[in-house]
């Protein structure tokens, strides 16, 4: 840390945000699998917060990698970054008083520690949208799985670099065998009241 940077203090808290969208903000961390609807279930849930007017952001994978993370790569080390880089946007996001919908694969679990520290735990929702690799691999809507069995795109995840399940995440959802209707349902089910001012 440089000695020479001091953070500065706004005016206007992060409470006073709060009171003013009239919501709690959380960060809505969805991990798992490519394929397994992490991307399609978060632009849903945001979509119908949205709705109904909630202060809302979606950080996409490939959105960030396109922008600010266009500068990584897919190393153990880039990838960590990655994840590091996108919890410290989140954060902002969430002391700015927003819900933020975080759809990232963020194979690793210290990544994904790292990335509650930062946000810290009282704001950090992990959601497991649970999907076997076959499944996800069944899918391949974007063609990767395909790429990476024939060795076009080295260190993909579920073939030839690690996913770590999470141990304890705050909900589970299944996209094997649950509809995506009632995935949606679940997930707005757990998440909405954990939105409210006290």
């Amino acid at each position: 840390m440089n000695e020479n940077l001091i953070r500065h203090t706004h005016p206007i808290s992060k409470s006073d945000r709060l009171k003013n969208n009239g919501h709690q903000a959380k960060v809505i961390w969805l991990v798992g699998l490519s394929g397994s609807g992490k991307s399609t279930l978060a632009g849903n849930i945001e979509a119908i917060l949205h709705q109904k007017g909630y202060k809302t952001y979606l950080l996409d994978g490939d959105n960030v990698r396109l922008g600010l993370n266009n500068d990584l790569g897919f190393s153990s080390t880039d990838r960590t970054e990655n994840i590091r880089r996108i919890a410290e946007v989140a954060r902002l996001f969430n002391e700015a008083g927003i819900i933020v919908l975080s759809a990232f694969i963020s194979p690793l679990a210290a990544d994904r520690a790292q990335a509650q520290r930062l946000i810290g735990s009282e704001n950090f929702i992990e959601i497991f949208i649970d999907c076997p690799l076959h499944v996800c691999e069944k899918r391949d809507v974007k063609g990767l799985y395909a790429k990476a069995r024939k060795g076009l795109i080295p260190n993909f995840t579920g073939i030839d670099a690690p996913f770590e399940n999470p141990k304890q995440p705050d909900l589970t959802v299944n996209t094997e065998t649950d509809p995506p209707e009632l995935s949606l349902k679940k997930l707005l089910d757990f998440i909405e009241p954990k939105l409210t001012l006290e």
